[in-house]
């Protein structure tokens, strides 16, 4: 075992080739091992760092896996969690912050990026809508329903009412399919079809659908459904 100068020592190290260079040149198992050290102050955190990259696959993977599947790994705890979930809402925040008041065009690829890691962990179906300004600028996004996407779970009153609300010139619709399929289904298709004539009535315009499934994505528009 380990003694705790040794431990700190490499903890140190580690911490000094992240602030002189940033992760460059950094294996995945040593950036689950900075993130796993956040809450363990005292305990060599190598080894559960590997361990968990050997079990889910990716450093992905670890940063979106369940805590208690995380806590499966011998020498992850409670406190460990804490380390790599603050590191995931650190970067959600950022990539947020990053796109608001863009204009949605220009920074579709940020704006992509932002859902996809936003959406394509969570295991139900999440729908949400980016309001945009008459310069197709970033107003804000919300997330209005969740569960199946049905004519039953998603209400056009709502979407029109946050649209006024929220002073949107025009939206995107959002939502993830945790399957993995990213084809829409006739549900989806209606569903737009029916967001898209209620903003119409208060002169909204609908520029696009996605649909965020794994690292992948559909719109609406480029298919010519919108």
């Amino acid at each position: 075992m380990k003694d705790n100068n040794s431990i700190n020592g490499h903890r140190q190290r580690l911490r000094e080739r992240f602030l002189k260079s940033g992760l460059e040149g950094f294996h995945d198992y040593e950036i689950v091992e900075l993130l796993l050290t956040l809450g363990t102050p005292r305990k060599d955190c190598k080894q559960p760092a590997k361990e968990a990259l050997n079990k889910f696959g990716s450093l992905q993977a670890v940063l979106e896996a369940d805590p208690k599947e995380l806590q499966q790994v011998r020498g992850i705890g409670p406190n460990n969690i804490f380390g790599l979930k603050i590191a995931q809402a650190v970067a959600r925040r950022y990539l947020a912050d990053r796109i608001l008041e863009a204009d949605f065009i220009q920074s579709s690829g940020d704006v992509i990026e932002y859902l996809s890691h936003n959406l394509r962990e969570r295991k139900e179906e999440v729908f949400m809508v980016i309001y945009l300004n008459g310069r197709n600028q970033i107003l804000g996004m919300e997330e209005l329903f969740k569960g199946t996407l049905t004519s039953s779970a998603v209400y056009p009153r709502e979407v029109v009412k946050k649209a006024i609300v929220n002073q949107a010139a025009a939206l995107v619709f959002v939502h993830n399919h945790p399957s993995g399929n990213l084809n829409p289904s006739k549900d989806d298709i209606n569903i737009t079809k029916r967001l898209k004539e209620a903003a119409s009535t208060i002169d909204v315009a609908v520029h696009d659908h996605l649909i965020i499934a794994g690292d992948g994505y559909y719109s609406f528009a480029d298919h010519g459904l919108i």
